[in-house]
């Protein structure tokens, strides 16, 4: 799926979080989008997510020579980010269950597989507000990069993983990602090193 932004902003009252915005992220391609904190990268995530719309421009998400409509965008995208809220009270295996319901997992991918992948044994049926913020980002990386999906945006991925999950990350990445279009929002140089193209938000901040 490709997404194509044409003179896109979006603004929040009197100030543009970015403008003049035109650019096509391109199916199999992976991109890092650069800024320092709080410079709108969560807010344009939001935006190619279908989350939020835009002030000004346009945005396509198209597929197979054809343009979605807005209603179709979330089943063909995955986001994960530190501020998606899991809910609380579902243990991890209603969590994956209600997930799975909504968002199929890869072709061939069981949700046992799923749970060897978190490597959480003993917290199957634990309760997600008992949950580290480690272990629930953990949770929320796995749903998004095994849930099959043309699109995969990844905001701050590393937020709350130690060394040896971010390891993991790693390889959830490059084992699972495929050839899917790929958005990873950061400015930890070890998240930048998994894409091949970068985008700064700064360039559009006028």
């Amino acid at each position: 799926m490709q997404i194509q932004l044409t003179d896109a902003g979006k603004r929040f009252r009197f100030d543009w979080i970015f403008r003049g915005l035109s650019y096509a992220f391109q199916p199999g391609q992976r991109y890092a989008l650069l800024g320092p904190n709080g410079s709108g990268k969560s807010t344009l995530m939001k935006v190619l997510s279908g989350h939020l719309s835009l002030s000004k421009g346009k945005i396509a998400f198209q597929e197979n020579q054809g343009v979605l409509e807005p209603e179709q965008v979330y089943r063909r995208v995955s986001y994960a980010a530190p501020y998606i809220e899991l809910i609380e009270e579902f243990t991890l295996a209603e969590t994956l269950d209600f997930h799975i319901r909504l968002k199929p997992l890869l072709p061939g991918f069981s949700p046992e597989q799923l749970y060897e992948l978190l490597d959480l044994p003993r917290a199957r049926h634990k309760e997600l507000r008992f949950f580290s913020s480690g272990m629930k980002q953990r949770v929320k990386l796995a749903l998004a990069v095994c849930s099959d999906t043309p699109v995969l945006l990844l905001d701050e991925p590393t937020t709350n993983l130690d060394v040896q999950a971010v390891a993991w990350f790693k390889r959830l990445v490059e084992t699972y990602a495929g050839e899917r279009l790929l958005v990873i929002a950061s400015n930890d140089p070890g998240d930048l090193e998994l894409c091949r193209e970068q985008l700064s938000i700064l360039d559009y901040k006028k």
